[in-house]
């Protein structure tokens, strides 16, 4: 028996996810005293922007029309 996949039709782009939720983990982190916790928030909303910023440099036609994807 295979299980039913949960799908869901994402309303925002990907770049936008990632970037809201580095926004929502650095304000989360501004508010937390130094420790591992915050430390750990501004890692992960650092990864999201960076994923975010590759994302959009590799949809972009430029990169396609050199021999990218």
């Amino acid at each position: 028996m295979t299980a039913k996949r949960n799908r869901r039709k994402q309303t925002q782009s990907l770049q936008e996810r990632l970037m809201a939720f580095a926004d929502v983990a650095k304000e989360r982190a501004r508010g937390m005293p130094p420790g591992k916790e915050r430390e750990s928030l501004l890692r992960r909303a650092k990864q999201n922007e960076v994923a975010s910023d590759l994302t959009d440099l590799l949809s972009a036609p430029a990169y396609r029309r050199h021999g990218g994807a």
